[in-house]
This record gives C-alpha cells, structure tokens and sequence, in this order.
C-alpha cells in the first residue's frame, strides 16, 4: 500500500458535535463522513493537514447552504467576517479534540519534519495543526501563542473577509480576481509566519492576496487543497499565471477532491471514475513538475466523488494514477513524499 498525506481535512468540525463520544468517532467511526481512524488505516492515509474552521453564523445569506441549492453559473456573496471573540472558543474546541486524538496514542501532532517522519515510522497518525482562516488569531501575540500550541500551517482566510486579506466567493464561471489584496495587518501576518516557520496555505486567497504573498514571503508558495482553473473554472482554482508563481518558488498543490472543483462546469454531481481528477493532475503536472503535486482531499468538508467516496478508498485514486501511465515513484511523490519534503523545506528538518 502507498502511504497517503493529505493537505487538507475538515474531521475537527465532526468533533466539535460528538461530545462525550468523540474517542469512539476517532477510534471507531459511526459509519459517517469520510474519516476516522479504522477508514484511514484501510486507505493507507499516514497522515495530514487537520483544519480548525470557524463556521459563518447561520442566517438566510448563509452562502454555503445557498451553493448547496444552486446550479451553475452562481455568484454567492462572501458571508461577513467572523470577529475574533467569536471564532476563539470554537478554534480552542477544536484544537482541544485533536488533543485528545493525540492522548489516544494513535496520532501525533507534529511540529518539525522529523515528528513527520518519526510519527509515519510508528504507524500512527502524523497531524499538523492547520488554521483555515485567521479569525482566532487577533494580533501577533496571538499567532505566537497558536505557534506554542503547535500551530505550523495557516490560511490566512476562508471564503470570506479577514483583517488580514479576502477569500474568494464560490463562484461559477469565475477568476479568482474578485477584491483587494492583504491588508497591512495581512502583510504583517506574513511577515512573523516567516519568522515562525508558520506555512502559508494559499487556498481561499484571492487573487490580488495571492500575489502579495507571493511579493513578501521567503517560503515555497503551497496551495493545499486546490483545482487547476484551466480545467474547472472555479474561483477557488488557480490560474496558469498562478501555477507558475508557485513553481517559482519551488512550491506545491494539492489537489482537491471536492466535485464542485473538479468539475468542468462546476457541478456538484457525485462523479464516477477518475478522468476529471487526472485531467487536474495532468494540467498541474504540466505547470509544477512532479516534485510539485500533492494531494489535498477536503475530506470532511465537501462532496467526494462517487469512487472516491471516503479515505478507505485512497488506494483506488492511487491505482487509476498508475493505470494512466504514472510510474509508482512519480505517484509515492504525489501521495506522500512531496508534501514531506515541502515541509522539510518550509519548516527546516
């Protein structure tokens, strides 16, 4: 079996409601969503990208609720932005579950390469403590206290508005080019992740945010969980121009496997096989080379595809990549060892 690490998942949001069943769900599963332990075991995942996300406050604008009832083309606003004192109880929860993952013995937040590594040797679950979107982290202070709890990846923003930057809208047919770029407290921000050796994840960033990244930071540019926009013409993809500021900087992305960023007309239908998938591969390919792909599942937090329908089936994505003419070491690369050495780069060994 080819070890899987995976750029991004969303099982923290599952635990927040399990409440005095979370180990069971962890341990055991309940047969929902897409993770837990028994699910990733049998689809070889060694492990990845665990995000903390503060939901948007629901309401009748609620933007992720309308995408579920629409059709293409659609053009949703950007729910409001989230303040702090708000999004901090539930990024603590969060945080605090993958706490008590780690006290079950089969996972391991690691802070440096070597945990990585150390954790994959040990079999158990290698996690990083992701933050998608900056609305638990107010000031400086603050990312130094999340960076002391071991925070080592960041998305500076969601599919809405920070005080650091702007997300994109889910949008179809759409550019990433939606809004303005970081703001001052956003550069900042980049800036003092440079310092911490904090990974800047691009996912979510428009476009305009995207290239001031790109202009202050000294790390390799990473979209964790991303499409390739030449071939799903989602705002949530990245362009060809984006693709190559990325392997300016000997930077990755991961794939994404959510339908809705898959698809070439941006539909939400279960879809079966792997054609699309590949087609983003082969385009990111083409643009990052193969030290440069990844994969980025969003498992737990978007619609998988029929043949790809939760982490147990890992192996069956891994298989239609050697069946397309992939050799195994181009696809160990893309399933596990990429995402390795990227970190080892970002963070030093």
């Amino acid at each position: 079996m080819i070890p899987v690490f995976d750029g991004h998942n969303d099982f923290l949001q599952r635990m927040v409601a399990a409440g005095p069943g979370r180990d069971r769900l962890w341990l055991e599963g309940d047969g929902s969503g897409h993770l837990d332990l028994p699910r990733m075991k049998a689809g070889g995942f060694a492990g990845g990208f665990f995000a903390i996300w503060t939901p948007s406050p629901p309401g009748p604008d609620d933007a992720m609720a309308a995408m579920l009832k629409k059709n293409p083309p659609f053009a949703l606003p950007l729910p409001p932005e989230v303040a702090p004192a708000q999004a901090l109880p539930h990024a603590l929860a969060q945080a605090g579950h993958l706490m008590a993952m780690e006290r079950t013995g089969t996972l391991a937040i690691c802070r440096t390469a070597a945990d990585l590594r150390a954790a994959i040797a040990d079999g158990r679950i290698a996690a990083i403590l992701h933050i998608e979107g900056a609305e638990p982290i107010p000031d400086l202070d603050a990312l130094h206290a999340w960076h002391a709890m071991g925070l080592r990846s960041l998305g500076p923003v969601w599919s809405r508005p920070t005080r650091y930057a702007h997300g994109v809208p889910f949008a179809f047919p759409s550019s990433p080019d939606t809004g303005p770029g970081l703001t001052a407290e956003g550069e900042d921000l980049v800036r003092e992740c440079n310092r911490l050796r904090i990974m800047l994840d691009l996912s979510h960033l428009n476009e305009k945010g995207f290239d001031d990244v790109a202009r202050l930071s000294d790390a390799p540019l990473v979209a964790s969980h991303s499409c390739a926009h030449a071939v799903a013409p989602s705002s949530r993809n990245l362009t060809d121009r984006q693709l190559r500021v990325i392997a300016e900087s000997r930077g990755l992305v991961g794939l994404n496997f959510a339908v809705g960023f898959l698809h070439p007309e941006g539909r939400r239908d279960p879809m079966h096989g792997f054609e699309v998938m590949l087609r983003h591969l082969d385009h990111l390919l083409a643009f990052l080379g193969e030290d440069g792909v990844a994969l980025g599942s969003d498992f737990d937090g978007a619609d998988m595809p029929a043949d790809l329908a939760d982490a147990s089936a890992l192996q069956n994505l891994l298989q239609a990549m050697l069946d397309h003419g992939y050799g195994r070491e181009l696809v160990e690369k893309i399933a596990c060892k990429n995402w390795l050495n990227l970190l080892e780069r970002t963070w030093g060994a």
